[in-house]
């Protein structure tokens, strides 16, 4: 009786300390800068409510981007697809468009992200914007490192009709 007992506190101490170490087992990913892309937008159309939320499209009609190893323009004909909670609240959009660098190399984009205004797990007042673009660059290209890694972007608002992309790479 007395080793069951032993065992069994063994095992609930051995259970509540792992429960409370949050300690990372691997190292926190660092993130390089990639690029600024200063995107203008064309006048946003609502499809309407649908059966999964608010449905509205955003036309992607140009703009530039600058990084260390890119630059160029962003080609029109790309939107940004944005699907509206019933709330207002929570918005998922998905951009899909292509740039154009410099030195004449198209690369198609598709950047998914989350837009959320609302409260933080403490109940404070948030908002949160952020996006993961895709690039599919050439293989042939010397920008082929950009189908190799995962991005982040962060929004900021300027000029109306614009937006500004910071990217970074995940290492």
């Amino acid at each position: 009786m007395k080793t069951l007992l032993l065992i069994v506190t063994l095992s609930f101490f051995t259970l509540k300390s792992a429960a409370q170490d949050f300690t990372p087992k691997a190292a926190t990913p660092q993130m390089e800068y990639v690029m600024q892309l200063h995107v203008t937008l064309g006048e946003t159309y609502t499809v309407g409510n649908t059966p999964t939320g608010r449905r509205q499209v955003v036309p992607i009609t140009g703009g530039t981007f600058n990084g260390p190893l890119l630059h160029g323009t962003i080609l029109n004909g790309g939107a940004d697809y944005q699907l509206i909670s019933n709330d207002g609240k929570h918005s998922t959009l998905e951009a899909i468009y292509s740039i154009k660098t410099d030195d004449g190399v198209i690369i198609h984009v598709r950047n998914q992200g989350i837009v959320y205004s609302g409260k933080d797990a403490k109940g404070n007042d948030i908002f949160y914007f952020k996006a993961a673009p895709r690039f599919e660059a050439p293989i042939d290209s010397k920008y082929d490192w950009l189908n190799h890694a995962i991005y982040v972007c962060s929004p900021s608002f300027g000029v109306p009709g614009t937006i500004t992309l910071d990217v970074w790479m995940v290492k």
